[in-house]
């Protein structure tokens, strides 16, 4: 595995984190825009499916991202994983900016293709693009909701919790001095935390747990018609908070499973810094 990846180089890397990404959001915007944008039209409303179904696909999507780009990469698809890895697993610090850049590149572009295929759904269940549909493509504190009484600091607050326990849990599983999954079924335990983290953390930020997730699909948006891309819906500006929030949240799940269990792992070898164990890989 070690031979083919240095045979790759970096530019397969980057190729492997922007494809990931890309799928990771055509599930996931595409699940979002079916059920917000085309449920909204269906007869009665919401027939194209619920919450549930959501977080779901978003996990779904984060398993399969993970397979296509985990031999090559590793499968950060997330740059908050990846700077927690650099901070914690040896992870190069000079592959951080274009690791980051390749999944918001991959993020963006997923973003696009969503909202180029639901063009005409979009359209007619909210014409003016506007708040409306905008979590389509990125989140909100309180999912748009005024009810809910969130501003940015509690979704700040909320943001790093959910991303401490999105990297807590991808060192557990993937740390071969634990007990991480068998038959190549890492990916798929990994998208099950975020289907977890969804159906628990959801309500005060929408679990964006991934400052390319977010800030890719925001960009595609915005150039796509959203004007209000950047503030939420009390008009304060707001995509700072997906950002700023996983990448302290990230690193500080990594060094809490570091200092609470990692460390204290009788017999514990070093791993492949960044990259999916080689039992999981075959």
């Amino acid at each position: 595995m070690a031979e083919r990846r240095r045979s790759s180089g970096l530019i397969g890397e980057l190729a492997a984190e922007f494809t990931g990404t890309m799928v990771l959001i055509l599930f996931g915007a595409g699940v979002v825009a079916q059920v917000v944008a085309g449920g909204g039209l269906t007869e009665p409303a919401g027939g194209l499916g619920n919450h549930d179904s959501i977080a779901w696909a978003w996990g779904l999507g984060v398993t399969l991202g993970v397979y296509v780009a985990a031999r090559l990469s590793g499968a950060h698809l997330n740059p908050a994983v990846t700077v927690s890895l650099a901070a914690f697993k040896g992870f190069s610090w000079r592959k951080v900016p274009p690791y980051c850049l390749a999944q918001t590149l991959g993020a963006f572009v997923g973003a696009l293709l969503v909202r180029w295929n639901y063009t005409e759904v979009l359209g007619h269940y909210d014409p003016g693009h506007t708040l409306k549909t905008q979590f389509v493509f990125s989140t909100l504190p309180g999912n748009g909701s005024t009810a809910f009484g969130v501003h940015e600091w509690g979704a700040f607050r909320d943001q790093v919790i959910g991303t401490a326990l999105l990297v807590l849990l991808i060192l557990a599983v993937t740390d071969l001095a634990n007990t991480p999954p068998g038959a190549n079924l890492g990916p798929l335990v990994i998208g099950l935390i975020v289907v977890a983290i969804g159906m628990a953390f959801g309500t005060n930020a929408g679990y964006a747990i991934n400052p390319a997730r977010d800030f890719g699909p925001r960009l595609a948006s915005f150039i796509t018609g959203y004007r209000s891309a950047w503030r939420d819906q009390w008009g304060n500006l707001y995509f700072w908070v997906p950002i700023a929030g996983p990448l302290v949240g990230g690193p500080l799940g990594a060094w809490i499973y570091q200092a609470l269990v990692g460390n204290r792992m009788p017999g514990a070898e070093p791993e492949p810094p960044g990259a999916v164990p080689p039992s999981e890989s075959r």
